[in-house]
């Protein structure tokens, strides 16, 4: 499952960051990294950003950047 997948006021566990090179980087920079519990607050209308909590920060990230990340 990713991230992507999740609905709003739903959580999870990451496990990894299957993007590669500058993109992987940019993600774990901001705090995503294996083992940090992440939660969807809300999408907006067409889908594209999701804004999450991590770390105790909103962040909001791209679906393709969502996709990226594998979660429990």
């Amino acid at each position: 499952m990713t991230l992507k997948d999740l609905r709003p006021g739903q959580e999870g566990t990451v496990l990894s960051v299957a993007a590669v090179g500058p993109m992987k980087r940019r993600i774990m920079d901001m705090g995503i990294t294996p083992g940090v519990g992440i939660k969807v607050i809300k999408v907006a209308p067409l889908g594209d950003p999701i804004e999450i909590n991590v770390r105790g920060y909103e962040l909001s990230l791209r679906k393709e950047e969502a996709q990226q990340i594998q979660i429990e």
